[in-house]
């Protein structure tokens, strides 16, 4: 009876143990809860509530607290696209703010409005989704800032001048005349099959980058190379994770699946920059000339005076085109400047503001991310009368003299504008002009109809196919 007794004092005083354990831990846990997380959930609520005091000017599209968080992360990168178009009708003020999270974001699409950013030399830091770009790019031309960008910029400048130019054309005219073969091997397995034109673009300025930049010449018109597919999967992975702002810590990331396969994308990447292009980033000349194609083949009147052009330039001449010739093509010039207007190879570029940046009404607080809306500004009606329509007049020298130079900006503008552009724009020339010299194109879908996405570089969602037919 006494043994029996005794246990239930030491089982009752085992439980009494163990409570007073559990009330300790509850007290710990709640003293934390008090110290840590209620002055944080304060700190942050007040924080909040001073940044939107800050923009309560700004037309505001979401509501507190996830504003457009779940909304953009629903949608497909077509729908995204789309969804830009529709607040750039719906704020006709040229300026909208809306939130990712905790994060707000300034879009501006009006040229006066971009032009006091763009203009500026001290506001050049880029902000999300580059600082995600880091692990894949580094701290290179792109993603750099302040003197690193400075020292860079000077440094690679003379790599761009006419003279080099000139030598880099001569690679062009190589790797033109190698996609012309890929090409005609393709249509002879079936003449009257319409062909997916953006792989073909994508691996010739994948050999003009790599020969003219590193001297290295990787062949991938010859042999189909897993880098491109790899880029595109990179791009697709880092826009994913930028509607995810629960992803945006660094040490969460990599923890997670998708952290997981964008480090797997990543080795891929530094795999073949290291062996052959050190550290290079992706070309967005490819697209340039999958849309110029597309509208042409869409557009066949205007098709037609890019061929009388060709003809009066290069007559029955069959040998490759010279920088003098291209020089000539002025319609052609017109042709790919509407393009580049209507799917401006980089749709938007942001800046994480160094300085509060007052502008009318508006003030911009130091550490903000603004987008520069490329595409809204280009398809803005009240800059681009009837702007969905193809129509390279608008580059006639008497219809550009009024126009604003920040309405039109596919290479950005400012001290941080595109510094290939002569490049790209000589490239696209050279290879465009080798195609049409032997070939009229017709596409197979309409604008109107085809699904394109904005991850990163504005790039065809689905295949752009297209009918070659010779020229007589």
């Amino acid at each position: 009876m006494l043994q029996q007794k005794n246990g239930l004092n030491i089982q009752s005083d085992t439980a009494l143990l163990n409570v007073t354990r559990m009330d300790l831990i509850s007290l710990i846990l709640y003293t934390l809860f008090v110290v840590l997380i209620i002055p944080a959930i304060i700190w942050i609520s007040y924080h909040q509530y001073v940044l939107r005091q800050k923009f309560k000017n700004i037309p505001v599209y979401g509501r507190f607290p996830f504003s457009t968080t779940w909304e953009l992360l629903t949608l497909t990168s077509y729908d995204r696209v789309k969804w830009y178009i529709q607040r750039m009708l719906q704020f006709k003020e040229g300026i909208f703010v809306h939130w990712i999270g905790m994060n707000p974001f300034i879009n501006l699409y009006k040229p006066e409005l971009l032009e006091i950013i763009m203009s500026s030399t001290v506001n050049i830091a880029k902000g999300h989704p580059y600082k995600m770009m880091e692990s894949w790019l580094g701290k290179g031309l792109l993603t750099s800032t302040r003197k690193q960008w400075f020292h860079d910029r000077k440094l690679i400048g003379p790599t761009f001048h006419f003279s080099i130019l000139d030598q880099f054309a001569v690679v062009m005219s190589e790797k033109a005349e190698i996609l012309i073969k890929c090409l005609e091997k393709e249509i002879a397995k079936n003449p009257e099959k319409a062909i997916d034109i953006f792989p073909f673009a994508n691996n010739a300025a994948l050999d003009v980058i790599c020969e003219t930049a590193m001297g290295v010449n990787v062949h991938a018109q010859e042999g189909e190379i897993k880098y491109t597919a790899t880029i595109h999967r990179g791009s697709e992975l880092i826009m994913e994770r930028f509607y995810r702002p629960w992803l945006w810590s660094d040490w969460f990331y990599n923890l997670t699946s998708t952290g997981k396969k964008y480090r797997s994308v990543i080795n891929i990447i530094h795999k073949f920059t290291r062996e052959v292009c050190a550290k290079k980033g992706h070309d967005t000349t490819a697209v340039a000339i999958t849309w110029t194609l597309f509208l042409l083949g869409n557009n066949l009147e205007h098709q037609e005076k890019v061929h009388e052009e060709l003809e009066e330039v290069f007559k029955d001449s069959e040998t490759p085109a010279t920088v003098k010739e291209l020089s000539q093509l002025k319609y052609l010039d017109r042709i790919i400047k509407e393009t580049l207007r209507l799917f401006p190879s980089v749709p938007l570029i942001t800046r994480k503001l160094a300085e509060d940046v007052k502008i009318g009404d508006y003030t911009f607080p130091k550490g903000i991310t603004v987008i520069l809306a490329i595409l809204l500004v280009h398809l803005n009606p009240e800059i681009w009368p009837d702007p969905k329509k193809f129509d390279p007049d608008r580059f006639l020298p008497e219809n550009s003299k009024h126009r604003n130079p920040y309405a039109y900006i596919p290479f950005s503008a400012g001290p941080r504008n595109c510094i290939g552009r002569r490049f790209a724009l000589l490239e696209e020339k050279m290879l465009l002009t080798a195609i049409l010299r032997k070939w009229r194109v017709k596409s197979i879908k309409k604008p109107d109809t085809v699904e394109y996405g904005a991850n990163l570089i504005f790039r065809p969602s689905e295949d752009i196919f297209i009918h070659f037919t010779p020229k007589k």
